[in-house]
């Protein structure tokens, strides 16, 4: 079975021309060039690649692993089950301590879409 680290990486590397080898976990979004604008698509893309709706409340996400551990709690809130694991990967526990990027959020917008934001920590 792939894991959700997996599935995110093919979308990384296939939508956003990011090499492989420099994706982990632990990986800052910002570092990578993903600005607040990038983390809606890449949401709205998660959302078709693992049929999901994205709730309209605000979510700050600064690594990876902050965004495949939302994969996996709205996946298994959605739909009953667990998610794909990230299976032993470093740093699949949780997000590193102490990034010094602010973690990017989302804004519900009107419609009920999310809306990028920046959140100030």
């Amino acid at each position: 079975m792939t894991s959700t680290f997996e599935r995110l990486r093919a979308i990384l590397v296939k939508d956003y021309q990011l090499a492989p080898d420099r994706l982990s976990l632990a990986a800052l979004l910002a570092d990578l060039g993903i600005d607040s604008l990038g983390v809606a698509e890449l949401l709205f893309n998660i959302e078709d690649e693992f049929k999901i709706t994205l709730p309209p409340e605000a979510v700050a996400l600064t690594t990876l692993g902050d965004v495949v551990a939302y994969i996996d709690a709205l996946f298994t809130a959605q739909h009953g089950s667990q998610a794909p694991a990230v299976g032993g990967l470093p740093g699949a526990a949780g997000a590193p301590q102490g990034n010094v990027a602010p973690p990017l959020s989302l804004i519900p917008m009107g419609d009920g879409r999310p809306q990028p934001g920046l959140r100030h920590t």
